[in-house]
């Protein structure tokens, strides 16, 4: 097989060659390496290479799991045994290897996935583009002048420039969603506990889950049975392999929660989308979100705030003083400070608001199936355009304007994914975001396998791949 062939394969493909035989796991790894040596410099995805150990464990008996001699990529706001988590910050310079990971990583792992290193994110993955003082920016393979999203940049980078087939990704805010939708790839939030542990958060209420962004539905499917919690409660998704014949109600939003309409041609995308899914037979509608859903703009920055404070603080413990301006990042700080500012009880006010979202969500979503809505209100934009040093009005300016479609699933804990909608007059990837009733990943998994057929993706390949 030559390296080209290797590199244009997603996750199921590889995992299949390398047990028929076509192809051996320490070939698959090498050329994997090999591809990430050669790109990393120009994309800046890595943050820490585990080549050696990769190719070791590439040696090694493969298991039977569905990814078994896989390339991957861990993103560095986990924890993986044996290197650094160095978190996006200058704070952490100099920490010690980890000697533990979370019961998810443990899960992706046995499905005898191979790490090669560790993927660039924010700091702590605050913001919604890879940019850290600490390491630099992480650039779009599309065109590295741009922004390859966050805070699960460095995974979608190198996903979308073919280094590995697929990468750990994680979403508290939009971080899974983000970036594939700034890559052209595709991005599965999963409902709250829908998956094994992580990591106890550091946010006064659970947002953030994990999983992967990919360039095949089918990898980020079968990930997703791997690591499926039993205990969730939860409707069971289990292995969706395809469409389903069952026609969807879906309900369009065009305008932010912030009252922001879209660039026009992200408004063409995802009225481009509406106009497929009528095509399919899907019936569709437009509605807007619901006025509480509209209101939580600040009790969500509040509580976000609080898990800056308590990042920050940790940095501190870690420091052996308060973190500073030398340590992290100019925006990093304001944030705890709202904290700090903030009077008695107001955490708990503005959790309390946000946990009442979930029953206005689930009313507003016993008119539709799902909810179609962009992923971002702008194509990718340009490197420094949300730069961590920015002054903090000009931030909060850019951050309105540009995010405002995918935090509300995660303060409701519902399912939510980016699907490659569309891509702009200058080459640039815009995604379509649909989301799910809590539980409802397996309906979204067969909607996006369906038009993965009717609009396939994975023919279009950036400038910038292996």
């Amino acid at each position: 097989m030559s390296a080209t062939d290797m590199a244009d394969w997603d996750a199921t493909e590889t995992a299949a060659a390398i047990r028929s035989g076509a192809v051996s796991a320490i070939e698959v790894v090498d050329a994997a390496i090999a591809r990430a040596e050669a790109l990393d410099p120009t994309l800046n995805f890595l943050v820490t290479d585990d080549f050696e150990r990769a190719r070791q464990r590439a040696r090694a008996p493969l298991g039977d799991g569905a990814f078994a001699g896989v390339p991957f990529l861990i993103k560095d706001l986990d924890d993986f045994v044996g290197l650094p988590t160095r978190l996006g910050t200058r704070a952490t310079a100099g920490v010690a290897t980890a000697t533990r990971q979370a019961p998810l990583i443990e899960g992706m792992l046995a499905t005898g996935l191979n790490p090669i290193g560790k993927s660039a994110t924010p700091e702590h993955g605050f913001l919604p583009t890879t940019e850290p003082l600490a390491f630099g920016p992480t650039r779009n393979p599309w065109d590295p002048t741009r922004s390859a999203g966050g805070s699960s940049g460095g995974a979608a980078s190198a996903t979308a420039a073919h280094v590995v087939p697929f990468a750990h990704a994680s979403d508290g805010g939009g971080s899974i969603r983000i970036p594939a939708s700034c890559c052209g790839l595709f991005g599965l939030k999963t409902s709250r506990d829908r998956t094994l542990a992580t990591d106890p958060g550091h946010f006064p209420m659970p947002l953030s889950v994990q999983l992967c962004v990919s360039r095949s539905v089918r990898d980020s499917a079968t990930l997703l049975a791997a690591v499926e919690a039993k205990d969730s409660g939860l409707p069971p998704v289990g292995q969706i392999g395809g469409p389903s014949t069952r026609r969807r109600r879906i309900g369009l939003v065009l305008d932010s929660i912030s009252g922001q309409s879209p660039d026009p041609e992200v408004a063409t995308a995802i009225e481009g989308m509406a106009a497929l899914l009528g095509d399919l037979g899907h019936h569709v509608e437009p509605t807007a979100w619901p006025a509480p859903i509209v209101g939580m703009s600040d009790a969500f920055l509040l509580t976000w705030s609080q898990g800056a404070a308590n990042l920050l603080a940790e940095d501190g413990r870690r420091l052996g003083h308060p973190s500073g301006i030398e340590d992290v990042e100019p925006f990093s700080l304001p944030m705890a400070a709202i904290i700090a500012g903030a009077p008695e009880g107001a955490i708990d006010q503005a959790v309390a608001y946000l946990t009442s979202l979930r029953g206005v969500y689930d009313a507003w979503l016993t008119q539709f199936d799902m909810i179609l809505s962009p992923v971002l209100s702008l194509p990718p934009p340009e490197i420094g355009w949300l730069a961590p040093d920015l002054p903090v009005e000009t931030m909060a300016g850019r951050l309105t304007r540009y995010v405002g479609y995918t935090t509300p699933y995660n303060v409701v804990g519902a399912p939510a994914m980016s699907v490659p909608g569309a891509w702009s007059a200058a080459g640039l990837p815009i995604g379509a975001q649909f989301g799910a009733p809590v539980g409802g990943e397996a309906a979204l998994l067969e909607l996006a396998f369906e038009l993965e057929e009717a609009r396939p993706w994975v023919g279009r390949r950036p400038p910038i791949r292996a």
